[in-house]
């Protein structure tokens, strides 16, 4: 080994937490889930690490957001770190970047040990009074923040954009709604057996591909094709943490070499904040780019991953993320069970999962890939963790690779919010009530100029409804018609 043992960064502890009390109002506040998940890291690696902790930075909570998080988490440790950073935003890729970071503070000296953690309290905070910091509506930015077009249309949370994805990857993959729904089943009950097995799960109970993608009074519709079972469950208390420090810190504390796992090259790329602005909906370029420069930065093909964990706060991301690396769906996609079953604490779940990847690593296999995923299919990290050193990697690394995503990235459609006249679907999605009726839809298409106009379906447009779900026919590439009843645009057949 030609790099100093010293500048190689290794994980050597994770911990996680799940809080079940009987009364959520008695559950853990998201700060003591980090302080709690880094003790558990800390017994992980046989203890005396978190006074030692010179680097402590974490994934953003939302569930208390009068929080000071860097002030009381190094309280809670009882530790003064010479640097504590939060990650700006709570974006599902953050664990990963963060992980990243700290592989490069320990090859460029500036720390010893790092602690990168995260949790969500959302079962309590969602019970407590907000004088005691909970009761906070988790979007509620995001409703006074969106685009006139979003607040219009219902476009506000995630689960009402990334169906514009599922519906025109469908289409462009030659699709059926049936065949789609196949393999989001598929996926997803591979997924729920992962989590059965999975030390940090928050919910062990194995579904079939039938379960999964029927809809019915326990797993209602929400955003076309989408249900409960299909989406990220962010009602939990969870915590998880990883202490990370350098090969000759871990071997002079007599580490044994086979829990020890080394952190690989990564690489991270975005699109536009603004969830509308994207060339198309059958990809992203920055997902592309994410995961390709880290396959190619560790020298690794698809068939030598012995282990992956591709985002999952809903289908499209991993169907998307596979076909980018050639994976099949007929092998497991996550370590951890994914955010459907393993749960969705907001942007901390891959904290989670790089737990879990370090439990696979340690029991099997030499590779594994960590993918995420924030925003509105905005924000993408990728890293690989190994059981030993990666061949031709070493840090510190730029993982930046915003401007090469900009280079490869076509010209977005210009929007036309007056526009009246004949248009061809783009991709569409149908929202539904609580009590699984549709409510309404919205259609995005393309003119005959080329721009994109967002327009909506009436929830009584009973024929429009069928025609957007019941799969007889595909809906994207058809045509129709925008047609403006006072300040909306409405779809016309």
């Amino acid at each position: 080994m030609s790099q100093d043992p010293a500048r190689i960064p290794v994980i050597i502890g994770v911990g996680e937490i799940n809080d079940r009390p009987d009364d959520p109002m008695d559950g853990l506040d998201s700060v003591e889930l980090m302080a709690a998940s880094a003790k558990k890291a800390d017994v992980d690696a046989g203890g005396g690490w978190i006074e030692q902790c010179d680097w402590l930075t974490n994934v953003a909570q939302m569930s208390f957001r009068t929080f000071d998080v860097e002030a009381m988490l190094p309280k809670a440790l009882g530790i003064k770190p010479a640097t504590v950073v939060e990650a700006k935003g709570s974006y599902g890729d953050h664990p990963v970047m963060l992980v990243n970071d700290a592989a490069n503070a320990i090859a460029s000296g500036k720390a010893s040990v790092c602690i990168v953690t995260g949790g969500e309290g959302l079962r309590t905070a969602a019970k407590r009074p907000k004088k005691d910091g909970g009761g906070e509506d988790l979007f509620r930015k995001s409703r006074t923040s969106a685009s006139d077009v979003r607040q219009r249309y219902g476009m506000i949370e995630p689960a009402q954009i990334y169906p514009l994805y599922e519906n025109a990857t469908r289409a462009a993959w030659g699709l059926s709604l049936a065949q789609a729904q196949a393999e989001t089943g598929k996926i997803w009950s591979t997924m729920s057996q992962v989590a059965n097995d999975a030390e940090g799960a928050w919910i062990k109970q194995p579904r079939t591909p039938e379960e999964i993608t029927t809809f019915d009074a326990n797993n209602r519709p929400l955003a076309f094709p989408y249900s409960k079972f299909q989406v990220a469950n962010s009602s939990v208390n969870q915590g998880a943490s990883l202490i990370i420090t350098s090969l000759a810190k871990a071997r002079a504390a007599g580490i044994d070499e086979g829990r020890i796992i080394y952190i690989g090259a990564g690489a991270n790329a975005h699109e536009d904040e603004e969830p509308l602005n994207r060339v198309n909906w059958t990809g992203t370029v920055a997902m592309e780019v994410a995961l390709e420069k880290t396959m190619e930065l560790n020298g690794l093909a698809a068939n030598d991953l012995d282990h992956v964990e591709l985002y999952s706060c809903f289908p499209c991301v991993p169907k998307m993320a596979r076909r980018i690396l050639g994976l099949s769906a007929d092998r497991p996609l996550s370590v951890q069970g994914g955010l459907t079953f393993g749960g969705g604490p907001m942007g901390n779940y891959m904290m989670h999962a790089s737990a879990g990847m370090v439990r696979k690593l340690r029991e099997s296999g030499e590779y594994g890939l960590l993918y995420g995923n924030g925003g509105h299919c905005t924000h993408n990290h990728a890293i690989v963790l190994s059981t030993h050193p990666v061949k031709g990697v070493s840090f510190p690394q730029d993982y930046d690779f915003h401007e090469e995503a900009d280079a490869r990235r076509g010209a977005i459609p210009e929007s036309d919010q007056t526009y009246e006249g004949p248009a061809t679907i783009e991709t569409y999605t149908v929202f539904h009530s609580r009590a699984g009726d549709p409510t309404s839809g919205v259609i995005f298409a393309l003119t005959p100029q080329g721009t994109r106009v967002v327009s909506k379906v009436e929830g009584e447009d009973l024929d429009m409804m069928a025609f957007l779900t019941d799969g007889t026919v595909e809906p994207v590439g058809t045509s129709g018609r925008t047609e403006r009843v006072g300040e909306t645009l409405f779809w016309r057949r």
